[in-house]
Formats: structure tokens, sequence, C-alpha cells
């Protein structure tokens, strides 16, 4: 199997829970050397690091379409903050789909916000950022998001995620239901989360996939995520992770490339 990435889930202040998705501290595995699995993530990140010699770095990690699996490298601290839909583009200044693919420092950024937060951020600890941001950020997020487009982005991702008892809409009715076009349902998406509608509903079913593979059957756990049944559930999982479901879980992965952090698509 491959090296793993920890996830310490750490508390969201109430005054950023309607821009940030989720805060946690990020590890890698014992051994940083070993291959791991980047997943398939609908979300833009900003990620706060330290490395082992001191130097801190902010990069914003756009959506990944599609799994890679690469080989680690060590840091000291590292803390992950993953951005609400419709969040990109009044915090940086580009809409998400500019970011699909892309791992890219916050100062590289061809906008005055982002060059400002990376500004106000860059002497700072991964401990010191949270506190300032949600000091700092619910006023300036406010006067410049576009609250309607934002609640309807959010409606339309909230109904296309997997919850318990519940599997997603498809994209037709998900628009009928939000009384907007499918052309203009498409639009809220790439530039709040910069993925197709189809393509986010994709990825989330596939994360239920891998959250349950190992307590339910395979054809009951694609009935379950919203798939006609297991073949289709197969064929999803191999264009998306690169392997078939048996393949990934039993370590019989691609092969891994260096870790390329910083890189823009």
């Amino acid at each position: 199997m491959t090296n793993t990435l920890y996830r310490q889930i750490l508390p969201t202040p109430e005054a950023l829970r309607p821009w940030v998705a989720g805060i946690g501290s990020v590890s890698v595995g014992a051994d940083p050397a070993g291959p791991y699995a980047q997943l398939p993530d609908t979300t833009t990140k900003m990620v706060f690091r330290v490395d082992e010699s001191g130097r801190r770095s902010t990069l914003v990690v756009g959506p990944r379409a599609r799994a890679s699996y690469h080989r680690g490298k060590r840091f000291a601290s590292c803390l992950e903050m993953r951005l609400a839909p419709g969040t990109a583009l009044p915090l940086l200044g580009v809409p998400a789909f500019d970011l699909v693919g892309a791992a890219v420092p916050l100062e590289e950024l061809p906008t005055a916000t982002a060059r400002q937060l990376a500004r106000e951020l860059g002497h700072m600890t991964p401990e010191q950022v949270v506190p300032h941001l949600a000091q700092t950020l619910p006023d300036r997020l406010s006067a410049a998001a576009d609250r309607s487009r934002t609640a309807l982005l959010k409606a339309g991702a909230d109904a296309l995620s997997m919850r318990t008892g519940r599997v997603p809409g498809q994209v037709r009715d998900v628009a009928r239901e939000l009384a907007v076009s499918e052309r203009q349902l498409r639009n809220l998406f790439a530039e709040g989360v910069g993925l197709s509608p189809k393509h986010y509903a994709r990825i989330d079913r596939v994360h239920a996939v891998l959250a349950r593979a190992d307590d339910v059957p395979w054809a009951q756990l694609a009935v379950a995520s919203g798939y006609y049944d297991q073949s289709h559930m197969t064929s999803d999982f191999r264009t998306l992770m690169g392997v078939p479901p048996r393949s990934y879980f039993s370590g019989r992965l691609p092969d891994a490339q260096p870790c390329q952090a910083a890189a823009r698509r």
C-alpha cells in the first residue's frame, strides 16, 4: 500500500466557517521517501509549510481532477486550509478553474489580493496563520464575494455530494432544483470550484468508495455510492485513480513520481 499522508483535523474558527471547509495539520508517514497518493480533490487549498531548515512558504494548491502518486519530502510543519466553494476568487483574485492541477507559491499569483495576502503571511508560523486570518478575512471576503452566487454554488455542491443515506442528485435535476440552466450551473462550478458539476460528483463518489471499501462488499458499495452497478464503479474508479479498486487496495499502483510541490501546471 502507499505511504500515508496523516491529517489531523483542527478547529475552524467560527468567523472562517462560511469561507473555509476545514483546517488540518498534515504529515507524511514513517518513511517520507516512500510513495504516497495525492487523491482527486475538489477543493482549492492554502498550504503553510515550514521545512527542516526553517524556511517558510505558502502554496496555493488547486483542485486535482485525478490521482497522482509521488515520493514524499520531509517537512517540519504543514498546515492545510481547505477553501469552501466560491472562496478562491474573492480571496486570491483568480477563478478556481485557473488553479486546477497547480501548486503555486502564493506570491506568484498575478493579483493584488494574492500579493497582499502573501505579504501578510510571509513571516508568520503556521500556528499564527489561522488567528490572523480569522481576524482579517471575514470583512474582506464579505466585501469582495457575490453572496448570491456563493450561496447557489454551495447549494449545488451539497446536492451533488454524498451524504449518509442519500445518493447525490443528477446534474440536470440539481440545476432544475436551483432554478438555473445546466450551463449556468457549469459556469458557477468552473469559477467557484474549478471542475464541472459532473466531475465534482464523480470525485465525491470515489472518496465515498475509498472511505467504505474495507467495510462494505463491492456490489453493495457501488449501489450505495450512486453507481448503476459494480462495473460502472470500477470503471470510474480506474479513470480517476489510475488503477481499479482491487489493485489500489492491494498496493498495485502506478509508478510514483518525484514530489513537485511548487510546480505550475
